[in-house]
């Protein structure tokens, strides 16, 4: 036996029918040139099984009759028709069909598939059986899952699918797809239009519902990837179930209705979506807007009664819709008893029940007679008003047509098929044709609309449709806008945003954000676990600012700015200086004014009086340097007023210096001769006391001896100094005064002039005092100079006051001494009060703090030491004797009396050792 014969055999003995499948739907092949296919959702659903595995299984009907995908099929009818009669497209060739339910299920769209390849009721994968005309395509399949689920399958064989309604963007793969075309937008620009649309009206907070499909995971995935990149957050994201779930409705029901988000993206179908309306609708969940996908934007499912209060106000975007002229009259002249599936229509539209015998002898009620007029119902299906993706189906049937024609008048010898040239159309193969439907360019009747395709696809082009309730309570489409996915990216939306009636019909655009946006001068706070989209607004920080909306930092002002109250600009800061013409100011100059004058009267009184004895004692040139420095004090307080210049700064701190330096140098001159002198005195009242002693013992002894002359008193331990004859000079000259002054300043000096050569005080401007102010100071230059140059005015000072106190028992009329100890004691409360005021002030209250101590300490050293003078010299000028200058003994232990003789010795003895108050020339 021959081996193809064994081979026959054995096929024939294992080979078998697996299952026998139960589709609906249309079919007129006799005696037609080429079959087109055709594959609509007529119903929405398989109808449920008892998953019984202990009987033969049976292929699951449909139930959910569609009216709108009815209506999709009837126009696939009425295009075929319609080329049919026409004389210049394929006028030699008549097109039959094959049409099957998908009933929304990927199941079912594959058996209709596999039919449809097989060419019979029983599929044989791999295999065409039947000598019928050939096929052409298949326009098909519905949804986008069902179209991804034939397309592999027809992908096998190199048949070419040219869908309606299948927009998902997976679909644009040609390595998955290669026979793949579409005459509806793909789905990438309908996410990219609905991502504008969101950015176009600010909202940065939206929830996103997907149908569990293809479409909806594949349109939502990539919505959402463009607004997050663009900075809007997504508040939820549900997905729709495929299979009748209340549990899971119910659930997305209370996420919309607890979300705060007022604006909602869904990209689904109708069929998926109904139930969720319908839930909403029971909840009364209202006062969102929701954003549209063309699946679902003019479905008169979704249109129940009632559901303006939850979708008025609705956008969404609708593939291109057109007139088909003849469309509507073809779906009213429907004849009822043509097939089972337009009974099932006729049926479901009137509710009753179709017999065509007992219609005849006019039985009623429940049954219909097939006369009912379809024009008469407001039904979606005779509905041409929205013709979207109908006219989809139509370009789809009109672009297989042209494909056709194209491929039935190639001319031989010019055909684009390798060793053939031209392909037959009465025997061609599937693969012939996609070459034709890949490169096919036609212009749609009645639009004028010109289709081709690139990559398979066609321009992305929506009209934007916003949901308006009309005069008598319905939903009204309403076109406010277009969206060209060919254009530029700046010109591809364009909107009339007067022409939009939100829901409950207010006029402005609803905000739908997390948080508020953070104005100027607050910054974005991010919440801890919460989106991007929700922050708090926190103000900037003094010296901080932001100047724009949704700021994410604040900007720190420059060194020479503070931020304003509303910490929304930076402003200059307040130049801060104590002013020669501000109160406080003027003040200061008057009282350093005074100061000077003061002190240049008392000289004036000194010069008047200069040959006085008081004047003269303890040298009149130390006295008038000493006043000299006081003026020179009192006048360089001024120049520490006004704005800081290099001139002030360093005339100021080296005036004060040189000043006090020479001032309490004279000071320490003058208190050491008193020291020197209260020292001389102190060691003559020592001897005098001796030589008291010794007189008393002298006189005892005289007493003793019997001596009648001699009376014994008791004498006074202290003598009257001025009783005794005094020297003419003192151990310590006005000329050492002088030098020791001098030298004591020419230190001063000399450090001075070093600190000035090397670090000199410059004015600088302090920012980091206070805030809002720079002050404007001097910089001492070097701290270790200026602590130098003041500790040495402090050592001047201690020495001076040290010389004063130990001189201050030194008696006289006058005690010069103790009012030298009183002024100094007086210098030093003052600065000693005046380190923690100064470290306790900022800015020109410091300047102010510093002259005051100034003023204060002047005026103490001027009224200590030269009131008392002044005093004498102008009120009592009886007591400016020589005899007055002169030191004197103050009585200690009461008066006694005693002999001349005794006296006169012990007086003897005090002059021998007490020098005199100098008087000078």
């Amino acid at each position: 036996m021959p081996l193809n014969k064994d081979l026959s055999l054995s096929a024939e003995s294992t080979c078998k029918l697996k299952a026998k499948f139960n589709l609906s739907g249309y079919k007129n092949v006799e005696k037609k040139k080429v079959v087109i296919g055709g594959m609509f959702p007529v119903h929405k659903r398989i109808a449920s099984s008892d998953r019984n595995t202990s009987r033969v299984p049976v292929s699951a009907g449909c139930e959910g009759f569609n009216f709108r995908t009815f209506r999709w099929t009837q126009t696939m009818l009425f295009a075929i028709n319609e080329i049919n009669a026409r004389g210049d497209l394929l006028p030699n060739t008549d097109l039959g069909y094959v049409i099957y339910d998908s009933c929304f299920t990927i199941s079912k769209a594959v058996e209709g598939t596999l039919t449809y390849l097989t060419g019979q009721d029983e599929a044989v994968p791999n295999y065409r059986c039947g000598t019928g005309a050939p096929l052409a395509a298949l326009v098909g399949a519905g949804g986008s899952d069902l179209s991804i689920a034939t397309a592999r399958i027809l992908g096998l064989y190199h048949f070419p699918q040219v869908s309606y309604c299948s927009t998902c963007s997976a679909l644009e793969s040609k390595f998955q797809f290669p026979t793949f075309l579409r005459t509806i937008p793909n789905d990438k620009h309908q996410s990219t239009a609905m991502a504008q649309l969101v950015l176009h009206f600010g909202w940065t907070w939206v929830g996103t519902i997907a149908a569990d499909d293809d479409y909806g995971k594949y349109g939502i995935k990539d919505f959402k990837e463009q607004v997050e990149e663009a900075g809007v957050c997504i508040s939820f994201s549900e997905t729709l179930p495929k299979v009748n779930s209340p549990e899971a409705i119910r659930r997305i029901v209370k996420t919309v209705a607890e979300s705060t988000a007022k604006i909602i993206v869904v990209f689904s179908s109708d069929v998926d979506l109904s139930p969720l309306i319908t839930e909403l609708l029971q909840h009364n969940v209202t006062n969102r807007t929701w954003i549209a996908s063309e699946a679902w934007v003019t479905s008169a499912l979704i249109t129940q009664p009632g559901v303006s209060s939850v979708l008025g106000g609705t956008l969404g975007f609708g593939v291109k819709k057109a007139d088909i002229p003849g469309l509507q009259q073809h779906l009213l002249d429907l004849d009822p008893y043509a097939d089972p599936l337009t009974e099932e229509f006729w049926e479901t539209l009137f509710n009753c029940t179709l017999d065509y015998e007992r219609a005849l002898r006019g039985l009623p009620d429940g049954l219909c007679t097939g006369r009912e007029s379809l024009a008469a119902i407001n039904n979606t299906y005779s509905d041409v008003s929205q013709l979207r993706i109908t006219y989809s189906v139509y370009k789809a049937v009109y672009a297989v047509a042209h494909a056709l024609h194209n491929m039935e008048y190639c001319e031989p010898g010019k055909g684009p098929f390798v060793g053939i040239g031209c392909a037959d159309i009465t025997n061609f193969e599937p693969w012939q044709l996609m070459y034709y439907l890949k490169n096919v360019r036609f212009t749609v009747p009645h639009t004028e609309e010109e289709i081709f395709f690139e990559e398979g696809d066609v321009k992305g082009f929506y009209d934007i449709i916003n949901w308006q309730i009309n005069s008598n309570g319905e939903i009204h489409y309403v076109t406010v806008g277009h969206y060209n996915g060919s254009g530029a990216p700046e010109n591809r939306m364009h909107i009339m945003n007067e022409s939009i009636v939100w829901h409950n019909e207010v006029l402005e655009p609803p905000r739908s954000v997390c948080s508020e946006n953070c104005q100027p001068g607050t910054r974005k706070g991010i919440r801890q676990g919460e989106p991007v989209c929700c922050f708090d607004c926190i103000p900037c920080a003094d010296g901080e600012i932001s100047n724009t909306t949704n700021a994410r930092e604040c900007i720190l002002c420059s060194g020479d700015d503070w931020s304003n109250e509303s910490h929304d600009a930076c402003i200059p800061k307040i130049i801060e200086f104590l002013a020669f013409g501000e109160p406080l100011g003027i003040t200061l100059i008057v009282i350093s004014a005074f100061g000077a004058s003061v002190t240049i009267a008392v000289g004036v009184v000194f010069v008047v009086n200069i040959g006085t004895p008081l004047v003269k004692a303890n040298d009149a040139l130390l006295s008038f340097s000493l006043l000299f420095s006081l003026v020179v004090t009192f006048l360089c307080s001024i120049v520490f007023l006004g704005e800081p210049q290099h001139w002030s700064c360093m005339t100021s701190q080296v005036g004060l210096a040189l000043g006090f330096a020479l001032c309490l140098s004279s000071i320490m001159g003058k208190a050491a001769l008193l020291m020197l002198r209260a020292q001389a005195l102190k060691a003559a009242r020592v001897r005098a006391k001796a030589a008291a002693k010794a007189a008393k013992a002298a006189a005892e002894a005289a007493a003793n001896s019997g001596s009648p002359d001699v009376i014994v008193t008791k004498t006074n331990n202290n003598t009257d100094a001025s009783a005794f004859p005094n020297p003419e000079v003192d151990s310590l000259t006005c000329a050492h005064q002088r030098a020791m002054a001098a030298v004591a300043t020419l230190i001063q000096a000399i450090a001075c002039t070093v600190w000035l050569i090397i670090l000199p005080p410059h004015p600088v401007k302090n920012t980091s005092a206070q805030n809002i102010k720079i002050i404007l100071e001097c910089d001492e230059g070097s701290v270790v100079f200026i602590c130098c140059i003041f500790a040495y005015d402090i050592l001047l000072a201690l020495l001076a006051f040290v010389f004063a106190f130990i001189a201050r028992k030194l008696e006289d009329h006058f005690s010069e001494a103790k009012f030298m100890t009183f002024g100094m004691l007086v210098f030093f409360i003052v600065w000693i009060s005046f380190v923690p005021a100064y470290l306790s002030t900022r800015g020109k209250f410091m300047v102010a703090v510093q002259i005051f101590a100034i003023l204060a300490s002047s005026f103490g050293l001027l009224a200590c030491i030269f009131l008392p003078k002044c005093y004498v010299l102008l009120v009592k000028p009886e007591r400016n004797q020589e005899e007055l200058m002169r030191p004197r003994a103050k009585p200690r232990d009461g008066t006694s009396t005693g002999t001349s003789a005794s006296l006169t010795t012990a007086a003897t003895e005090i002059n021998a050792t007490i020098p005199s108050t100098a008087i000078d020339d």
